[in-house]
């Protein structure tokens, strides 16, 4: 009796591609949100304009155009850096990775 195989590789890869674009969607919200917490107010601008999409099927960006907004977190001469971007991520990364792991096939 003849064995045939039967590949289910393309079905199981699409089923990957949705859940890390599901995931990463949620990473992208979850991200802003930790990101606002910890953003320095003066009149709400900077806050306000942080937002987060999905720049290619892997990545999700999170930020913002304000254009100062590079000054807040790094300073100048003139002004102390006021960290918000890099703590907003980097202290939540397992939070991100569970996150991924969760949307995941079994």
């Amino acid at each position: 009796m003849p064995v045939r195989f039967i590949s289910y590789k393309n079905e199981v890869m699409a089923d990957v591609r949705q859940a890390i674009t599901a995931a990463l969607e949620v990473v992208g919200g979850t991200a802003e949100r930790h990101i606002k917490e910890v953003t320095p107010v003066d009149t709400g601008r900077l806050r306000n304009s942080i937002t987060h999409a999905p720049v290619s099927d892997n990545t999700e960006m999170v930020g913002t155009g304000v254009e100062y907004a590079v000054y807040v977190e790094f300073g100048t001469r003139k002004m102390s850096a006021q960290p918000y971007l890099r703590p907003g991520v980097e202290n939540h990364v397992d939070e991100y990775e569970n996150i991924i792991k969760s949307h995941l096939p079994k």
